[in-house]
């Protein structure tokens, strides 16, 4: 059965032209754009397939003369990956998109010979320094609670309630939300844990009605994010990031109902030029967490034309992940649309529209 789904999910999935050039460099192949992905890893293999298949597919529609592109098939050990990358290197890469994952950019960043352009889809840990010629771009969550800080300032807030979980990423992003909150002059009233537990999540009421914020914000996933909601009542504004759309359920979004939070162009605008001009994959084969990745990969080949382009310095891109933009030290920034759940569908804010 599961050899019958993968089957299922790579046909439905693959752009025509993908065989042609799903080629890996076994030998010396000349100039090309070099793609690291741990497409040998069970963890991230599917997440890695996505990409893969969305860089395919913006190579297909941008239709443009240049370098060919050459798979390096990674696990998901760190070294392979710095490995993988010194191999692409003697074989004449001239840009390279990837690593992918966090450890993997990481021990790229602190081997610290990048030899040739290079676009990581991800952030390294403890947010070095990136070597020269490195650039980092990719879906961290973070950016978006910092957003979310800033949206909520600029709509004249200034007291707000963070809920969070003692996991590593709420917390990262219940920090990175309140970094931006006070350097914007907000103040956090209150930071809660919660759980699943019904004796936990009476307590947010208590905490809501004794901190008297004028917003909230969720550091959670879909499914505690939905739970919490339904105990924080209607009249406080709730905010939270992309990871409270997790489907396209309307009854899971209807316990959402009125959150505001981000995500990107590709899943909030389907009529989108930017997303119109790209196919794709069956919504049914592949979940919203893997669209994203896909979407990923459209993005990273766009960004990566632009900086070969631009001899590094890149223009600004309307993206289907978001307005993606050159920040300080080679990192991109890329900016979601804003958007709320209204009684089972999602509505973006007309003046966040990219």
């Amino acid at each position: 059965m599961c050899l019958i789904v993968s089957l299922l999910y790579v046909a439905a999935f693959a752009p025509a032209n993908v065989a042609a050039q799903d080629r890996e460099a076994s030998a010396p192949v000349g100039a090309h754009i070099a793609v690291l992905l741990p497409t040998k890893s069970g963890p991230f293999m599917r997440a890695a397939d996505a990409v893969r298949r969305g860089i395919w597919e913006a190579q297909r529609v941008q239709n443009e003369p240049g370098l060919p592109i050459v798979l390096y098939a990674t696990s998901d050990d760190p070294v392979d990956a710095v490995n993988a990358y010194q191999d692409a290197i003697g074989k004449q890469a001239r840009f390279v998109i990837g690593p992918l994952t966090r450890s993997a950019v990481s021990a790229l960043a602190a081997h610290g010979e990048v030899q040739a352009p290079t676009l990581a889809l991800n952030v390294p840990e403890n947010e070095t320094a990136l070597p020269e010629g490195m650039f980092v771009f990719g879906l961290q969550v973070e950016q978006e609670a910092r957003q979310i800080a800033g949206l909520a300032h600029d709509q004249g807030y200034k007291r707000a309630m963070i809920v969070s979980t003692q996991n590593g990423l709420s917390r990262r992003l219940a920090q990175s939300f309140q970094q931006e909150w006070t350097d914007r002059g907000g103040e956090v009233v209150r930071e809660e844990e919660t759980m699943s537990d019904p004796a936990v999540l009476v307590k947010l009421r208590e905490a809501l009605a004794a901190a008297n914020p004028e917003m909230i914000f969720l550091a959670l996933d879909a499914q505690l994010g939905r739970l919490a909601r339904s105990y924080l009542g209607q009249s406080v504004p709730i905010y939270g990031t992309s990871l409270l759309h997790a489907g396209t359920d309307p009854l899971a979004r209807i316990d959402l109902n009125g959150v505001m939070f981000v995500d990107m162009p590709w899943l909030l605008l389907p009529d989108h030029p930017a997303v119109l001009s790209y196919a794709h994959p069956d919504a049914g084969l592949l979940p919203v967490d893997m669209q994203r990745f896909y979407a990923l990969g459209i993005d990273a080949y766009r960004v990566a034309l632009d900086l070969i382009r631009t001899n590094e310095s890149m223009t600004d891109i309307d993206g289907v992940t978001g307005r993606i933009r050159l920040d300080r030290d080679r990192r991109l920034v890329r900016e979601p649309v804003a958007a709320q759940f209204v009684q089972g569908a999602t509505r973006v804010f007309e003046s966040s529209e990219p």
